[in-house]
């Protein structure tokens, strides 16, 4: 090969280089993360995601970027959120931390796959036609069960059997407010149990919330199931240590930061579970053939170490059902 032909050819394929890096980097899919909470509070939740993703064989800056736009807990923010991944034409949704950000990124698209976490029944709400076979473009992990508020209620009575009365906690702007309310006012008629309902939707009303105990006679609070108490974890675990008053969960994450129990299917599960369908659909299945996930099983994980700062003799009919034990 003469000198000028080989220099030509050299140069032709330096300048092809840059191309193909490019072409590579473009093929590259994207998952829009769609979360209205903040990435502190949802950093456990967020690796179980990733977790997820990586047994499909999906590792983030390897072979799937994922664009992440947080709400920071305004939910008016939401739908431009929604609208920029859209736009910036992503191969997956991934919409969790409450249904309103589910709904926000359906209305946002009807083309894009969406994965989702459920916080209320997906079909009575009409995000999705059937949990076996949920059709559009969504599909997901539902951690909804009304019939835990029940169990939750009767948690707090073995912990606190002589309570004059038990506090509810819940967000009044979750749709779901108005059933658990009715649950827990007829479990507590069957247990002759008198039951307070406070509500908050803000960390000021959740401090209000606990201050007012005390007036309220209340022994024991039980917190709603709900993506804004999620969000506000450490402050309400804080709340009932300083009020020194026992409270029960409805996720692990709350007993594992110092709140005394806990009763609920796993939000890390959940994620993970998320991160896998989101894995099989870059691979190219259909959302509406992926049936919508139910919690396989709960767990009732208990702090002892918090039992003993409240000065309570944790109930052994509890630490046999217990399925983890916080020492």
């Amino acid at each position: 090969m003469k000198r000028r032909e080989f220099i030509t050819l050299l140069g032709g394929a330096a300048a092809a280089c840059p191309l193909a890096t490019r072409a590579q980097q473009a093929a590259m899919p994207v998952v829009g993360f769609l979360n209205n909470a903040t990435p502190e509070t949802f950093e456990p939740f967020v690796a179980a995601f990733r977790r997820g993703l990586g047994q499909v064989g999906y590792v983030e800056r390897k072979n799937v970027e994922i664009d992440y736009r947080w709400g920071q807990h305004q939910s008016s923010r939401l739908p431009d959120l929604a609208r920029d991944l859209v736009e910036r034409a992503v191969t997956v949704i991934v919409a969790s931390g409450g249904d309103q950000a589910v709904r926000t990124a359906q209305a946002a698209t009807r083309s894009i796959p969406i994965v989702s976490t459920f916080g209320n029944d997906p079909v009575a709400t009409g995000l999705v036609r059937s949990l076996n076979r949920p059709g559009g473009n969504i599909t997901g992990v539902s951690v909804f069960a009304v019939q835990l508020v029940p169990k939750r209620l009767e948690l707090a009575r073995e912990f606190v059997p002589n309570a004059a009365a038990i506090a509810y906690l819940i967000n009044p702007n979750n749709p779901n407010s108005k059933t658990d309310i009715l649950e827990i006012e007829d479990a507590a008629r069957t247990l002759g149990q008198r039951v307070v309902t406070l509500q908050a939707a803000t960390e000021d009303q959740c401090a209000s919330a606990f201050a007012g105990l005390v007036q309220h006679r209340a022994g024991a609070v039980i917190v709603q199931s709900d993506p804004f108490f999620v969000g506000v974890t450490e402050q309400l675990v804080t709340l009932a240590a300083r009020h020194l008053v026992p409270a029960v969960f409805p996720r692990r994450e709350f007993t594992v930061a110092g709140g005394l129990a806990s009763y609920g299917a796993s939000l890390t599960e959940a994620y993970r579970q998320v991160g896998i369908y989101t894995g099989r659909i870059l691979k190219g299945v259909n959302p509406a053939d992926l049936p919508v996930l139910l919690p396989s099983r709960y767990e009732l994980v208990v702090n002892l170490k918090t039992a003993k700062v409240l000065g309570i003799e944790t109930p052994t009919s509890i630490l046999l059902r217990a399925d983890e034990v916080i020492e």
